[in-house]
C-alpha cells in the first residue's frame, strides 16, 4: 500500500493535488509536528478537516508531538482512520495505544531511526502496525538511510513471531529506485511524500509496487 504524504503537496491546491495522486494511493498520510519532538512545525487539526473534506481515502494521522494523549480524540472524531504515536513521547504507551482504540481508530507506534526495534517487543502484541522512521522525523526529501533495510527485516522477525496481523509502514526516502527493496525487507506500507507528489510517471510507481509483491 502508498500512504502519500501530504507536507509534500502543493497546499495551495489541495483537493486538485489529491484527486490527482488518488488512482495511485491506498491513503493519505498527514505529518503532524510541534516543532518540540522534532525540529518543524507543520500543521494539525484544520488541515485534516480540510483533507477530509477533499478525499474518502483513510487517512493516517501521524502525531510526531509530544503528549499526544491530549489530541487522539479530536484527530479521530474529525476523520482519521489511522492514529500513529511515538514510542518516544507516550511514557504510558499501553494506555495511549488502548485509547486510540476504543475510541475507533486503528492504532500504530513509531520508532525513530535511532530507536531499536526491540524496545517494542512488548507492545506490539497491542498494535494494527508499527511505523519506522527511515529518516530522521522533520522533513521530507531526506535521503533514505541504508540502514534500515536490517532494521525492517528485524522488525517483520518479530511481528511474525508475537502479532501477524500487525503491518509494516515504512516512512522516509523510499522512491522508484529503492520502492523493490524496501518491500522485500517486509515493509507493507510505503510512505512516500515527494515519491508521490513530485514524480511524473504515478502508474510506473504504481506499477513498480505491485511487481515487488
Amino acid at each position: 500500500m502508498i500512504s502519500a504524504s501530504i507536507l509534500a503537496s502543493d497546499l495551495s491546491c489541495l483537493r486538485e493535488e489529491i484527486a490527482r495522486v488518488s488512482p495511485y494511493i491506498d491513503m493519505i498520510h498527514l505529518d503532524v509536528m510541534d516543532g518540540v519532538f522534532v525540529p518543524n512545525i507543520t500543521f494539525g487539526l484544520p488541515l485534516l478537516k480540510a483533507v477530509r473534506k477533499c478525499t474518502d481515502l483513510p487517512i493516517d494521522s501521524h502525531l510526531m508531538i509530544i503528549e499526544p494523549d491530549r489530541y487522539i480524540d479530536k484527530f479521530i472524531d474529525l476523520g482519521s482512520s489511522i492514529i500513529t504515536v511515538h514510542y518516544e513521547t507516550c511514557p504510558h504507551l499501553n494506555r495511549t495505544i488502548n485509547k486510540i482504540r476504543e475510541k475507533g481508530a486503528s492504532p500504530y507506534v513509531a520508532i525513530n531511526p535511532h530507536t531499536p526495534v526491540d524496545m517494542l517487543k512488548e507492545i506490539v502484541y497491542d498494535v494494527d502496525g508499527v511505523l519506522l522512521m527511515t529518516v530522521n522525523p522533520g522533513f521530507s526529501g531526506q535521503k533514505f538511510i541504508e540502514s534500515s533495510y536490517d532494521k525492517i527485516r528485524s522488525m517483520k522477525e518479530m511481528i511474525q513471531q508475537r502479532n501477524p496481523k500487525a503491518k509494516i509502514m515504512v516512512d522516509g526516502g523510499i522512491d522508484k529506485n529503492n520502492i523493490k527493496r524496501v518491500m522485500h525487507s517486509g515493509a507493507e506500507i510505503l510512505v512516500m511524500g515527494y515519491g508521490v507528489f513530485k514524480t511524473g510517471d504515478l502508474a510506473t510507481l504504481r506499477k513498480e509496487m505491485e511487481d515487488a509483491k
